[in-house]
């Protein structure tokens, strides 16, 4: 992923078993996936811990305040169309003091993709209770537990009018990656949540282990139903998460729904940028085939990464008979140097020969061997040395 994320900015800041890297290590492979223009796409983030991702992504980016990401998406996208905004964000900045901005740029069906990291608290400004946290949950507000009552996201955004909508956990990685996928090649306001660990403060606090602990639970407490109709998607404290694709439909986007205003009153003369509908629907069905041509190119380089990677699998008969032949070669170098050393010394050739053969499996007789054909050769050195 070193073409799409910082490198020279890693380490990151995220705990030790915090659910973010995993969903912008998705994020970054559902880019690259997608075949989308890297230089058309742009990163908006809010505060807080999932605010830092616009610091670590390789794209146009923006840092925004608390609760702004989206009204700043929405001017990036009004100013230029022909961008991608993706918000990636947290709970508590998205739904919280940002919350107004989220439902009426779903009802506005603005085109940006949301992604909303769920982790129940805010973790980096001392876990206060968030509009997600569940009830009975522990916080530092709640510290007797959490008494109000909970968004569930998915039904939020359904209810404001959001014509995509999914909910995954930072384990179901390949899924998250696949929606992700989707809503870049998308028109619309699509909405993905992911419920994420907060290892440091929420897990902490409320006892329930480390991040490993948690993937177990999202393991043993997902049901996927896709197409779930959305008031059935609350979560309940260490409840069932329901997961999976809510809503995918198709409605004009606020760019739509203004162009066809526009048109009405000012007539085949309205131009957009300077530029004409027709104008823009052709630059639209470029980039479609552009992005097409760019998939199929990745799927091709991945195929052949996987046949490559089979290769060595089928050629290992082979590999085993060269490893034997060296064995063999081995065992009859020792015989020859032996030879040598027997032949100078204290036999002849052929009976040299023949002494290495039955000593060769024990080396410790060869040296035995060698001190009584000579003994006094060998006793000298040690007078000498007394």
């Amino acid at each position: 992923m070193a073409s799409v994320l910082r490198m020279d900015r890693m380490p990151h800041i995220w705990c030790p078993g915090c659910g973010i890297g995993s969903e912008v290590n998705s994020f970054a492979d559902a880019v690259k996936r997608s075949g989308i223009d890297p230089k058309k796409l742009v990163v908006v983030s809010g505060i807080g811990c999932t605010g830092r991702v616009a610091g670590y992504v390789n794209f146009d980016s923006i840092h925004t305040t608390h609760g702004r990401a989206i009204p700043v998406a929405t001017g990036i996208k009004l100013a230029n169309p022909e961008l991608t905004v993706v918000v990636f964000s947290g709970e508590g900045d998205l739904a919280g003091i940002g919350g107004n901005h989220l439902i009426h740029a779903a009802r506005r069906n603005m085109d940006l993709v949301v992604i909303c990291n769920n982790n129940f608290t805010y973790g980096m400004t001392g876990g206060q209770v968030t509009p997600t946290t569940p009830s009975s949950a522990i916080a530092s507000t709640t510290p007797y537990g959490n008494y109000e009552y909970p968004f569930s996201l998915p039904f939020l955004m359904d209810a404001a009018g959001a014509t995509y909508i999914a909910r995954w956990t930072s384990m179901h990685s390949r899924n998250v990656t696949q929606s992700i996928e989707e809503a870049l090649l998308r028109k619309g306001f699509s909405f993905i949540e992911v419920i994420s660990p907060c290892t440091t403060l929420y897990l902490r606090r409320n006892r329930l282990g480390d991040g490993v602990d948690m993937l177990q639970h999202y393991q043993d407490n997902s049901i996927l139903k896709h197409g779930c109709d959305t008031r059935e998607t609350a979560i309940d404290y260490q409840g069932k998460i329901v997961i999976g694709k809510f809503v995918d439909k198709n409605k004009p986007t606020y760019l739509e729904a203004s162009d066809k205003c526009a048109v009405k009153l000012v007539g085949d003369d309205y131009q957009l940028y300077g530029k004409t509908i027709p104008e823009r629907e052709a630059e639209e069905k470029a980039e479609k085939e552009r992005i097409a041509a760019r998939r199929a190119a990745m799927a091709a380089a991945e195929a052949q990464e996987q046949t490559a990677s089979a290769k060595p699998r089928k050629a290992s008969a082979p590999k085993a008979a060269v490893k034997k032949a060296p064995a063999k070669v081995a065992k009859k170098a020792p015989a020859k140097a032996a030879k040598t050393k027997f032949q100078s010394k204290v036999m002849p050739a052929k009976q040299a020969l023949a002494g290495t053969k039955k000593a060769a499996p024990k080396p410790t007789v060869k040296t035995k061997a060698v001190a009584k054909a000579a003994p006094k050769k060998t006793r000298k050195p040690k007078k000498t040395r007394k």
